[in-house]
């Protein structure tokens, strides 16, 4: 078994699960404690199974109900030195013994879970995505990218599932009631990827073997689930790909998605 399922995906909460048969992991805790638990119940998944919570970097949209989480259900927790650093007010209600550190591009393992981060260009401390192998298959989170790094493409190839943020579009977002600095924030080398450059990068990584793809951390304000879907797909037809050979979801924002069966991919 190797499954995944977006549980939340936006700026109210970013919180993923990622199971095989014996390893059940968390990518960011950015919901409440109480939410999070009830979206794995959902799901028919015990809060108590979760072996561990990786970290991407400390924005609150990500690390919300973390310390609660990891305290009430004595769940270690993996981030860097730096993003531990950065969420004190998380980091104070976690205890010691759960406390695992690792250093961006640098690979080590849980249980059946062989866990490789790479830097993502995002203003925070130490911000990372994730591959994630495990019997011979890779996937991997990439989300809160300000711009696609060739190191990047590096890490995401050669994945049969990524995850990848397509968070906002263009023309929404200069038309929208944000003020101008965070527009500049948003669309800025630090900040988040849009639709477009969403679609070019997995119109490149189908040529490594990718098959199915969720868009995430989709913006509610300067975005719409049906227009990022069209935008990634157009870009793939611009490219002369069959849209049929590959499999395209958008995640929620608020609730659980379909849980996606990484198997035999």
């Amino acid at each position: 078994m190797f499954k995944f399922c977006s549980l939340c995906s936006g700026s109210s909460g970013n919180c993923l699960l990622i199971e095989s048969s014996n390893t059940k992991i968390l990518i960011d805790a950015g919901g409440s404690a109480k939410k999070i638990k009830e979206s794995l119940s959902s799901i028919n998944v015990d809060i108590n199974d979760i072996n561990a919570i990786l970290i991407t970097h400390e924005h609150y949209d990500h690390i919300k109900g973390l310390g609660t989480i990891s305290q009430k259900y004595n769940i270690p927790v993996f981030a860097t030195k730096k993003t531990w650093e950065a969420m004190p007010e998380q980091e104070v209600k976690i205890d010691n013994h759960n406390k695992n550190y690792f250093n961006s591009n640098e690979s080590f393992e849980i249980y059946d879970f062989k866990i490789s981060s790479f830097e993502i260009p995002h203003d925070a401390a130490n911000p990372c995505g994730f591959s994630i192998t495990y019997d011979n298959q890779k996937i991997s989170i990439a989300t809160d990218i300000g711009h696609i790094t060739s190191e990047i493409i590096h890490k995401l190839e050669d994945s049969s599932f990524i995850l990848l943020e397509a968070n906002y579009d263009p023309n929404i977002l200069s038309c929208s009631k944000y003020p101008y600095h965070l527009k500049q924030r948003i669309a800025g080398p630090l900040g988040h990827l849009s639709n477009e450059d969403s679609g070019k990068t997995i119109s490149y990584l189908t040529k490594s073997g990718l098959q199915k793809v969720m868009l995430g951390h989709l913006s509610k304000e300067n975005n719409f689930p049906e227009l990022a879907y069209k935008t990634v797909v157009d870009e793939l037809m611009e490219n002369h790909f069959d849209e049929s050979k590959i499999r395209i979801s958008v995640a929620n924002r608020i609730s659980p998605s379909d849980i996606i069966d990484l198997k035999g991919l």
